[in-house]
């Protein structure tokens, strides 16, 4: 299968590869040199510097406790989502998705995915004609949760096309992914970097099904068209999780709390992109298609037990919110001590709302 939007690709691999397989993913990196941020062998051999999937989460060297992990706070450049190349760009720029943030999030993701639209997705995906197994691209894979959530959950093969613009990230949901599938079928992977608000029906030609965990936030209006129209138009399914929906709930609360939150979901608003939005956007837009839309909430629900998670999250919400609005700073700095004192004393609890969406796309050449 060719696609117009990939720079680069790897062959296919085996989920889970040890040392010596590492090698297949390629993406452009020569075997044993370290790539950008240490890619290649570093992730199967576990040199130093790459931390471990699934073990605690270990800080980038120079990570301060006061520090924001990047990814947890606003982006270093507007209208760019750290882990996805959405528009041209500087193949020189840095990654600013840290795969420590993404890590540390990656249990809250995996307790708020709507399990309620697995049971519509899996009809779907066992009535596909001709099939002996399913085709996945996951887009702004980062480290792969999306597959380590969905994959074990969904019987038969499956392939999971990756999609992210950093190959370091790749090279950990690559090495990271499920072995099987709910009833023991194999689970492949394939690697891909590119441009994924630029699909096209022919990009998605034999897919099964689109995946993407806390994307359409970060896209434009056109993008989410451009999207649903690809999906649609290859009658290829999509489940798109984790949208923020501007809504945050702290108990207990405090005065400064909406204004904080509205300063963030204007910073999610900038250059274009639709932040809290979205997700109401795609559904008009995939639901213009022809496609039957679920919604359902995904909330984060975060207490003491998720500590290191919300420490991250404050510095990363505030510091967006006087991003967008400086005048903030002095009130916010107190509002952030008072904050994260709680949160250390386990006397805080927040609710982070997001939507997940589910398109159920006709079937490519009017099959019911």
């Amino acid at each position: 299968m060719t696609n117009p939007t990939t720079t680069q690709q790897s062959g296919a691999i085996p989920a889970q590869p040890g040392p010596r397989e590492v090698t297949s993913v390629t993406d452009g990196v020569t075997p044993g040199k370290p790539g950008p941020a240490g890619t290649a062998s570093a992730v199967a051999g576990g040199s130093a510097g790459t931390p471990a999937l699934g073990s605690s989460v270990e800080f980038v060297p120079g990570y301060a406790p006061d520090a924001v992990i990047p990814g947890a706070g606003p982006s270093l450049r507007p209208g760019a989502r750290p882990t996805v190349k959405l528009r041209e760009a500087n193949p020189e720029d840095p990654p600013r998705y840290a795969p420590e943030w993404l890590e540390l999030r990656e249990p809250a993701d995996a307790a708020a995915r709507a399990h309620d639209l697995l049971d519509p997705l899996r009809i779907r995906l066992a009535n596909l004609p001709g099939r002996s197994g399913v085709v996945i691209h996951d887009l702004g894979c980062g480290t792969g949760s999306m597959g380590r959530w969905l994959a074990p959950r969904l019987d038969g093969a499956q392939h999971w096309i990756l999609h992210d613009r950093d190959p370091y990230l790749l090279h950990f949901a690559a090495v990271s992914s499920p072995r099987s599938a709910a009833d023991g079928s194999r689970v492949t992977v394939e690697t891909r970097r590119g441009d994924v608000a630029r699909l096209t029906p022919d990009a998605l030609q034999g897919a099964s099904l689109v995946t993407a965990s806390a994307l359409l936030d970060v896209l434009t209006r056109e993008e989410i068209d451009t999207l649903a129209a690809a999906c649609t138009g290859a009658g290829c399914p999509a489940l798109l999780t984790l949208s923020v929906a501007g809504r945050v709930e702290l108990t207990p609360s405090h005065p400064l709390d909406a204004e904080i939150a509205q300063a963030f979901n204007d910073h999610q608003r900038r250059d274009g992109l639709l932040g809290p939005d979205a997700v109401t956007v795609a559904a008009e837009a995939f639901s213009g298609y022809g496609a039957t839309v679920r919604l359902h909430p995904s909330a984060w629900r975060l207490g003491p037990e998720q500590a290191a998670l919300t420490e991250q999250w404050l510095r990363g919400w505030v510091g967006a919110a006087v991003e967008e609005r400086p005048e903030l700073r002095a009130e916010a700095d107190v509002y952030l001590t008072h904050r994260l004192a709680a949160c250390a004393a386990g006397e805080l609890s927040v609710t982070v709302h997001h939507v997940d969406l589910l398109a159920l796309s006709r079937p490519a050449g009017g099959a019911s």
